[in-house]
């Protein structure tokens, strides 16, 4: 299994750390601006290999070093402004980014499924699979996953319950108009009844990721793992259910825009999309989340979206 990790920031590395940790990559490239600004991360990579129980051969790279990968994290991107309040502020920068680049792994790795962690994530993941011509199973983005990971600890702790055998997904966009989808959230058979204290968590989960940036300057930890989490999911063709940024299939009528819903996820990338009841709100923040990230399409490149 060859994995090629484009951009080594904050994210790009501890991603790269994660899987060098996970037993699951063979072949590990890093890709930043050059080879030797990734070779520290190599280096100190390499040096670890003595403590894990099946070592990775971890290289540093440039795009043309990334062919033949079976899949690529993208986590390239522009400089997060300081005071940065919403992920749509690196949208034209991104963009550009992604059309200078994606072509050209597509064409080194025409087989390979693409994770797509920059952001904002659910724009981008529209733009790659258009710079890529790549099939709706090929791309995908890590989405509202770390979001609901962040629902689903807070509603743990209020619940008394271990955060994985709670069900409870934030869908839509990864950003200001997510929703959580509480008509389907439940526990052990039963349901979680949408009190508004339930939503008042759903609030502080949506802000999370700006209070660690607030905090520490970026986030990391929790992207990563959710990252390597869906790595793992394809490399071991586990087909686990989780919320991804993917191309909506139609489902409440959307066509042709991002968003993240349940998908299972394995060996072929995104291997089939899952198709939630929602309640009349829910289905309403849905279109709504579809709108925000068509207007941004459109107003990144003007390009009219049907």
């Amino acid at each position: 299994m060859k994995v090629s990790v484009i951009g080594m920031g904050n994210v790009g590395s501890s991603l790269a750390f994660v899987l060098a940790m996970k037993h699951i990559v063979k072949e590990l490239v890093l890709v930043g601006r050059s080879r030797e600004s990734v070779l520290g991360d190599v280096l100190d990579l390499r040096h670890g290999q003595l403590f894990v129980s099946t070592p990775t051969q971890v290289n540093a790279g440039t795009l043309a070093d990334t062919a033949g990968s079976d899949i690529i994290a993208m986590c390239a991107s522009v400089p997060t402004p300081k005071h940065m309040r919403s992920r749509m502020e690196l949208a034209q920068g991104n963009v550009d980014l992604m059309r200078e680049i994606m072509p050209e792994l597509a064409r080194l790795s025409p087989d390979s499924t693409i994770v797509m962690v920059s952001n904002p994530v659910d724009v981008l993941v529209h733009y790659a699979l258009k710079f890529t011509g790549f099939r709706p199973n090929q791309v995908l983005g890590t989405g509202t996953l770390v979001d609901s990971s962040r629902f689903r600890q807070l509603l743990a702790e209020e619940l008394r319950i271990h955060t994985e055998d709670i069900r409870a997904y934030i869908l839509g966009e990864h950003g200001d108009s997510q929703f959580p989808a509480m008509s389907c959230a439940e526990a052990g058979g039963e349901p979680l009844d949408p009190t508004p204290g339930r939503f008042a968590l759903f609030e502080k989960a949506s802000r999370a990721g700006f209070e660690v940036l607030k905090h520490k300057g970026c986030t990391n930890y929790a992207i990563a793992l959710a990252a390597a989490f869906i790595i793992e999911s394809i490399a071991l063709d586990a087909k686990h259910t989780m919320p991804v940024s993917l191309r909506v299939d139609g489902f409440q009528g959307v066509t042709d825009v991002c968003l993240s819903l349940p998908a299972v996820i394995g060996g072929n990338g995104i291997e089939r999309v899952l198709h939630p009841r929602l309640n009349e709100r829910e289905q309403q923040a849905f279109l709504h989340s579809a709108s925000t990230v068509r207007n941004v399409i459109e107003s990144v490149a003007g390009e009219a979206v049907t």
